[in-house]
């Protein structure tokens, strides 16, 4: 990883660090104000809101080290998440991508 790090920094020009990060972590809670802002956008595109205890962990654990996170969870046919049976709709899916869209230029006017 190194060696191709170096060769794709030289070749771009920019500047490129690998940084080993534990793994370890504890679960992340979600972050209160991006919980409310999910939570007011999904509720402004016209969807029911349910907030869930967060003990995340994968990626978003990982990435609360370093940033706020919060999730964004869609409705999943019998409730079966993470498994080969899982499925959501398209229409489900692009409702939670408008929810994460929306998200995210409100956090981008707080934020400012």
């Amino acid at each position: 990883m190194r060696k191709e790090q170096k060769k794709l920094a030289s070749e771009s020009e920019i500047g490129l660090e690998i940084k080993h990060i534990e793994v370890a972590s504890k679960p992340a809670l979600a972050d209160p104000l991006i919980r409310e802002i999910i939570k007011s956008q999904a509720e402004k595109l016209g969807f029911s809101t349910k907030s869930l205890p967060s003990g995340a962990g994968h990626d978003a654990q990982e990435m609360a080290r370093i940033v706020p996170m919060g999730m964004i969870f869609i409705p999943s046919k019998d409730g079966i998440s993470h498994a080969p049976a899982e499925f959501s709709t398209k229409e489900d899916i692009a409702n939670g991508a408008n929810v994460l869209l929306n998200t995210i230029l409100e956090l981008d006017k707080k934020l400012k």
